[in-house]
């Protein structure tokens, strides 16, 4: 992941007054984040997990699931692009507009190797701070979700299944983690 070295904190604002080249760019408490855009197994992997989520909260009617890119901004310093993230039904219907989030149930990450450090520190410190509920990073090399919380530093490494029930679902869903990258990888 490349860092500019030109100029030091940056700011949401000056982030969108970057041209659109094709790579994602995020600010994450003032240090700018520029990604390529995303290689097959990546987005093989944002698309059978976005189905699993959308129908998931098709049953449970408690949020919605988005793709990047998609902003997600906290603050004028704090502005991100995750690979999929949920954000809950605001007075019972589907947000219309990004300034309607305020909080996400929910952030996930496709971990590759240009995003391992932003991923794996700024941002988990990021939605930690945020209080978002939870945050998981798909590694497909690993063929493992690691699973952190606002209350515990440390990420759970999850190989055989997770679990996700968030505020106001009546259920949990359910990912066997190796049918997953079974889908995703062998497909």
């Amino acid at each position: 992941m490349a860092m500019p070295q030109v100029k030091g904190r940056w700011t949401v604002a000056e982030r969108d007054a970057l041209p659109d080249d094709g790579n994602r760019y995020e600010v994450i408490d003032g240090e700018l984040f520029v990604t390529p855009a995303p290689a097959w197994r990546h987005q093989a992997a944002v698309s059978v997990l976005h189905t699993l989520l959308a129908d998931y909260l098709q049953r449970q009617r408690i949020g919605v699931v988005l793709p990047a890119p998609a902003d997600v901004v906290f603050a004028n310093d704090r502005g991100v692009q995750p690979d999929l993230f949920i954000v809950p039904r605001v007075d019972g219907r589907r947000p219309e507009h990004f300034d309607e989030v305020r909080r996400l149930l929910l952030a996930v990450e496709i971990l590759s190797p240009s995003t391992a450090r932003a991923d794996r520190v700024a941002k988990r410190r990021l939605y930690r701070a945020e209080q978002v509920p939870e945050y998981w990073i798909v590694d497909l090399d690993a063929r493992t979700f690691e699973r952190t919380t606002p209350a515990d530093e440390r990420p759970e490494v999850l190989v055989e299944r997770i679990l996700w029930q968030p505020e106001g679902a009546t259920e949990p869903l359910v990912i066997e983690i190796p049918v997953f990258f079974a889908a995703v990888l062998e497909g």
